[in-house]
């Protein structure tokens, strides 16, 4: 309560609170302004009867169920991130680029990440409304529905990929986290009312067991996202003229869960491709294509395959973000260019190695903890047969990790108000 004072006392603080409120307002809206040609009972259906396609609609705040301009979200911009963060292990150029040419290297590089975003959200558009209307939810439409309609889309991916870089150069918090987070939030009231609608007595110790899941889990997030190891640095005495500079001991922290909420979205943003192509070329006429189209959807469809295939796919990207994020041989230069030193391991070379060891061990604990609690209400929900809570431990930690963030954004602005 007293942060909460002292952000309203301060007035930049407090314009820039209110501005990214005033773009979450719009956020809502966009979500909430649908398309036209749309069956609203067919589409409910749908989406009732489709777990993976409704887990996706929550990321979106609903937008994707109403089948607003904002269908898509955030998630064609994410999609390019990814594919940019990929070509940079194939292309040198890139990764000269996004590691090593500071600022303006960055500021390039996610410039091409915009730019991917218009073709990527006029593929997924495009493939989301041919399945819509083969699956009868939406009506046929002509040339020019067809392409005012993908216009939309795309114009409403680019609008929020906008406001999401707005929120963003207000540096209390990452403008996609918060606006993903806005969208589960927005969700939870309508799941809490369909939860109490469909009350039953008899599962009682059930939904006590969620409650008690969500309070591990978010206890668990907490503790798992403060988590670091320390690593010992001593610097060497150096002496110039009349002075002695360095002699210091400090600690290099390194966090046990380094990629945050990155590698989920990214698994939720992967996921969405193979079961849309699947739906599109599921009526092909080459007899090939059709099965293994089919095949395709039955596995998603699978709860088990598609548990697994989760896991593996949020473990994998807690490795490659954190890859992407944390360069051991980079810190490494710099500790030795400064004349420090790790106590019993050589600079450079050895301590580079050093590094890479400890943030593979460590990351495994942090790849696991994403990969189990990404999957946990898929296997609670196996056991239990509720699906009121499907997407809960997902969205918990999302909420929560964004949370987190937005304090310490919050908190070093409040230091620096102090200094």
């Amino acid at each position: 309560m007293n942060k909460l004072l002292q952000i309203f006392k301060r007035p930049d603080l407090r314009n820039k609170v209110l501005f990214i409120l005033a773009i979450l307002v719009v956020f809502r809206l966009i979500s909430n302004i649908p398309i036209p040609a749309v069956d609203s009972s067919q589409l409910r259906e749908f989406f009732a009867q489709n777990q993976f396609f409704g887990l996706i609609s929550t990321f979106t705040g609903g937008s994707l169920a109403a089948l607003s301009i904002g269908m898509l979200g955030l998630g064609p911009y994410i999609t390019g991130s990814i594919i940019m963060q990929l070509l940079t292990m194939i292309f040198p150029s890139l990764e000269q680029m996004y590691k090593y040419e500071g600022e303006a290297g960055r500021m390039k590089f996610n410039q091409y990440s915009r730019l991917l975003t218009v073709p990527l959200a006029a593929l997924q558009g495009y493939g989301f409304l041919v399945l819509l209307s083969r699956q009868g939810v939406i009506g046929s439409l002509s040339l020019l529905e067809w392409v005012s309609a993908i216009s939309v889309i795309i114009a409403g991916s680019v609008f929020l990929m906008w406001l999401g870089e707005l929120i963003t150069e207000k540096n209390l918090g990452n403008g996609v986290s918060i606006l993903i987070l806005a969208g589960i939030v927005a969700g939870f009231p309508s799941a809490l009312r369909q939860t109490i609608f469909t009350y039953d007595p008899t599962q009682l110790f059930t939904y006590v067991g969620f409650v008690v899941i969500a309070l591990v889990v978010i206890v668990g997030v907490i503790y798992v996202s403060e988590a670091q190891r320390n690593i010992p640095i001593n610097y060497a005495r150096r002496i110039r003229g009349m002075r002695v500079y360095g002699g210091v001991s400090t600690y290099l922290p390194m966090r046990v869960n380094n990629a945050g909420v990155i590698p989920i979205i990214f698994a939720l943003s992967i996921l969405l491709f193979p079961g849309m192509i699947a739906n599109f070329l599921s009526v092909s006429g080459n007899a090939f294509i059709a099965k293994s189209a089919a095949f395709v959807s039955g596995f998603l469809q699978s709860n088990a395959w598609y548990s697994t295939f989760y896991f593996l796919l949020v473990v994998l990207f807690t490795y490659f973000y954190t890859a992407v994020t944390f360069d051991p041989k980079s810190i490494s230069d710099n500790i030795q260019k400064q004349g420090g030193y790790i106590p019993g391991i050589r600079p450079g070379p050895m301590t580079a190695q050093f590094l890479l060891f400890l943030l593979n061990r460590i990351t495994l604990v942090g790849a696991l903890f994403l990969g189990v609690i990404a999957v946990l209400p898929n296997v609670v929900q196996s056991f239990t047969g509720v699906t009121a809570f499907t997407v809960g431990g997902t969205s918990i930690l999302i909420v929560v990790s964004v949370a987190l963030e937005i304090m310490k954004q919050v908190d070093a602005q409040l230091s620096m108000y102090e200094y």
